[in-house]
């Protein structure tokens, strides 16, 4: 199966063309080619992601990202020709497409142009993320992918961003052992989710206030760094390891560390950051590395101890690490410790892969298309806080 993902769930426009085989038995992908285009200097001038902003920066870079994709696609595919010869621009309903994209006038005019004078993709099927993210952003995904659908007469499945996230750990790593615990920690998102097999799930905690990555951002603002902070917060708390920097009054709380659940909060502990920080009056930059390290030892602690649980009360046999936040050093070398020390396997994506993506939506959709069948322009909604469950349908 060859599959056109489109990711817009928040900051970032992906597309993908990915090639996918095996079942739900023994999935194996391999990537055609991506594009990607990151909105993140737009977005840093105001301190965070503007769903209006995000929106505005879909819906005009769709286009171009498309052209990219499928001509570099089309030059590696003689099999796009035969599949051209099929297709008639002349023959489309352009007033239906124009009704689909009223919200995208902008991306209705790019994309008539577009089909007008390109070919039809060898694709047997498009997936496109429905949610969780920011309704707005999702929206331009939705529409764009019920639009191709239409135009191409190619099926089509909506599949939820959390899944994609559990899914990129597949491209370089498709021997696993069931059940699985996908720990999924992300600037928007910190989830723990039993994994019975590819497609069915089930979750089990997740944050009750902040996400993982929000606090980092939002601590970095307190110390008085831009955003996105996280890196910086990340980078500091090395440093301060590396010399060793500690301040016994610098203390912060473990929360919910003793809970029996698997949920997560990170309010009080950002609280009390901001505390500790007013206090302090004006901060030195070993004050700011101390705080740095002494936060991410927190979050580090809490996540080591709920994950070590969760394998053990759930008899996993692996754990699936994704999401942006696995790119922090420190967080990832002690869940790579925990795995080994409980004797699980450890499934991590490449670093690509990690932050939001189009190629890990097409291994997304591709195991959803093995329990539902994909459909011509199917009736999506953009669901900002779509749950993970083992049906999107």
């Amino acid at each position: 199966m060859r599959i056109l993902a489109i990711e817009t769930s928040c900051d970032e426009t992906a597309l993908a063309i990915v090639d996918g085989t095996g079942g739900l038995d023994n999935p194996r992908f391999t990537v055609v080619r991506s594009a990607l285009y990151s909105q993140i200097e737009t977005h840093a001038q105001y301190g965070g992601v503007f769903p209006a902003i995000a929106k505005r920066e879909h819906a005009l870079k769709f286009v171009p990202l498309l052209t990219e994709l499928l001509a570099e696609t089309a030059s590696k595919d003689e099999q796009t020709a035969i599949a051209s010869e099929a297709f008639n621009a002349s023959q489309v309903d352009w007033h239906a497409i124009e009704e689909l994209l009223a919200r995208e006038p902008d991306l209705f005019a790019a994309l008539k142009t577009y089909i007008e004078t390109h070919g039809k993709p060898a694709v047997d099927m498009i997936a496109v993320t429905s949610g969780p993210g920011l309704e707005p952003a999702l929206w331009v995904g939705i529409n764009a992918a019920r639009a191709l659908s239409l135009l191409w007469n190619i099926p089509m499945l909506p599949v939820n961003h959390m899944e994609g996230h559990i899914a990129s750990v597949l491209l370089e790593n498709t021997k696993t052992t069931f059940p699985l615990i996908a720990l999924l920690i992300s600037g928007g998102h910190t989830e723990m989710v039993h994994v019975e097999t590819w497609g069915t799930y089930k979750l089990i905690g997740q944050t009750k206030d902040d996400a993982i990555g929000e606090a980092y951002d939002k601590v970095a603002r307190m110390l008085g760094f831009p955003y996105p902070g996280g890196p910086k917060i990340a980078a500091l708390a090395a440093r301060a390891r590396s010399e060793n920097l500690v301040d016994e009054s610098i203390s912060f709380p473990r929360p919910m560390l003793t809970t029996a659940d698997f949920d997560f909060s990170l309010s009080g502990l950002k609280t009390a950051i901001l505390y500790k920080v007013q206090s302090l009056g004006e901060l030195t930059d070993e004050l700011r590395m101390v705080i740095a390290r002494e936060f991410e030892d927190a979050v580090t602690e809490v996540l080591v101890k709920k994950v070590t649980r969760a394998l053990e009360a759930h008899n996993a046999h692996g754990l699936i690490v994704g999401g942006g936040v696995i790119a922090n050093a420190h967080i990832r070398a002690a869940l790579t410790t925990v795995a080994a020390d409980t004797g699980v396997s450890l499934h991590i994506p490449t670093t690509a892969l990690a932050t939001d993506n189009a190629v890990m939506i097409a291994m997304a959709g591709y195991l959803r298309a093995q329990q539902e069948t994909p459909s011509i322009a199917p009736k999506v909604r953009a669901q900002g806080n779509l749950a993970l469950t083992s049906s999107q349908a």
